[in-house]
Parts: structure tokens; sequence; C-alpha cells
């Protein structure tokens, strides 16, 4: 197997989950960690046993050493980067929201097919064990046609700070930063439709700051579905944790966060509720380890299939 040789552009909080990923698996290796203050850098080098350290992450770009590109940076810089790298011939892995609006989206994507480069935004919920039990459960019909559905990106009495909060960097607030978790976790389910309508209001009320930290938002997919997300931060009270997604069939109900189906048979109502693994932490390591071998699947097998 080819080894992969990935290079992590930025060190902050979810490096370490992408860090600690890439040590798991064995076709792959970190080669750099990358950030604008060097001694952040050498820190999480020497957590994660990575050899080198550098903290101007285009220089990258050009090195024949270097196979993939992991990009935890503010937002802002998502698209200039991942346009670059794909430039030069790298593959991407950009942790969500894959750019700060739609058009610069378009653009990485353009990008990519041009240089024939893969890229793959970080939305670890397609790789949770119960959001894929629910999936199954609903492309085999066994609730019917989903008719709507609910989903949650909330942080409760917490919200971040520093980038995060502010527009020029991040581009939004909590619906960017948590309510994509609810809106791409409930798409996976439903099949990846496409969104052909979408209503959403969005405030600020918890926060000193230029972005929204409360939203709602209805999306109505082109296989029918109504779906209503909520996102925010210092909230006071939710209803289900990150990604928890709620779906009303013709046949029964399901739900993500807690796990349950529920099947109708005339007046009876049939549960079931599934046994999964005891989980660490809610956004669980291992989500991330199966992201990041799909990605590393792909930088590997892909091409050799293409050839092919």
């Amino acid at each position: 197997m080819k080894q992969v040789r990935v290079a992590l552009i930025g060190a902050g909080y979810i490096a370490h989950y992408h860090a600690r990923a890439l040590r798991e698996l064995d076709g792959a290796e970190i080669a750099v960690v990358c950030d604008r203050k060097e001694e952040i850098a050498k820190k999480f080098a020497d957590e994660h046993q990575v050899p080198e350290v550098c903290t101007i992450a285009l220089e990258l770009a050009k090195r024949d050493d270097v196979d993939a590109i992991v990009l935890g940076v503010p937002n802002k810089y998502h698209a200039d980067y991942a346009k670059v790298f794909l430039e030069f011939g790298k593959d991407v892995l950009i942790e969500k929201p894959m750019a700060i609006n739609a058009a610069e989206g378009k653009e990485i994507a353009a990008t990519s097919q041009k240089f024939h480069r893969l890229v793959m935004v970080g939305h670890m919920w397609r790789f949770d064990e119960e959001a894929r039990y629910i999936r199954e459960i609903v492309q085999s019909g066994q609730i019917g046609r989903i008719v709507k559905t609910r989903g949650y990106g909330i942080h409760e009495n917490w919200g971040p700070a520093g980038w995060f909060v502010r527009r020029d960097l991040a581009g939004g607030g909590a619906l960017a930063d948590m309510g994509v978790h609810a809106i791409d976790t409930v798409r996976y389910v439903l099949g990846d439709p496409r969104a052909v309508r979408v209503y959403a209001r969005i405030g600020t009320f918890y926060g000193d700051y230029d972005v929204d930290d409360t939203g709602i938002i209805v999306i109505t997919w082109d296989n029918g579905v109504t779906s209503v997300i909520e996102s925010g931060w210092w909230h006071p009270h939710v209803e289900g944790p990150e990604a928890a997604s709620r779906l009303w069939g013709t046949k029964g109900y399901a739900s993500i966060f807690p796990t349950t189906v529920e099947t109708v048979d005339g007046e009876k109502v049939n549960r079931t509720v599934p046994t999964f693994p005891e989980r660490q932490e809610h956004c669980d390591q291992v989500i991330y380890t199966r992201q990041m071998a799909h990605r590393v699947y792909q930088v590997v097998f892909l091409p050799m299939k293409q050839q092919h």
C-alpha cells in the first residue's frame, strides 16, 4: 500500500482529532504540521510525534513529499488555501464549512475537477455508527416515505471565542459552526437530496459579537421532505445533542441520539432500541478515524481504479 504523507495546516483543537486518526492508520503518516505560531506547532509536533513543523502553509504546495492536506484553519482561508494546494496536485480535506459562501465552494469544486484532485469536507457524522444505522432504516423504506425531519446543532450554556465569533474570519456564527452538522447529518440519512427551497431566520441574542448565535432553518429537499434545523450557542436548553435528528415517515418514526425506531402496525407501535458500543464522548474519536480512513482509501486506491 502506498504511504500517504499528510500535512496538517492548523494545530488547533480539531487538528488533534485528525492527528490521532492518522496515527491509527497503517496507510498514512503525518509529514509536517503547520501553524502561524511556531511554538504551538512545536508543542503539537511533540505530542503527536510529527517530524517537522512550519509556519507558512503555502510553502508546502510545491513539495513532492506531501500528498495530501488537512485544513483546520479559520473559514476565511479555506477557499484560497484549498485552490492552491489542489492546483499543485494535493488532495485536500477541509474542515467544515467548505467555505464562507456558496461562490467560494463552487470555486473549490471547479479547481478540484480541473486538476483532477480530491476534495472532502469534514462532515464526520457520516461515519457515526448510529447515523449509518438510521440511514439504512430510512433507505430500506421500513418507516415509509419520510415526510419531515428536525435536527439540532446547538451548544447548551457554552459557545466558542476567538476567530469563531469574528465575521471577517468565520463568515458566520452558530449556523456555520454547529448548524452545518445537523444539516449534513439529515441530508446523509435521507440519501443526499438537493435543497430546492430554504428559509432561515438567524439572530444574535446570547453573545456580544457580530455573528449569529441562534438560527432556525427550513429546507425543502428535492425528494419532497421538509427539514427544520436549529442552531445555536449559549442556549439555556437543548432538545438533543449535536447532530441529533428526528424523522417522521408514513409508516413510523426514527431518531438519532437517542437512537430508536418506531413502526406502526394498525394501532400498535413497535419500538426498537438498538445497542451500540459505548462512547467515550459524544463526538467520539472513532468517527474522525473512520473519516480519515475513508479519505486515505480514496487517495491510495481511487487513482489506481481511474488508471484502469
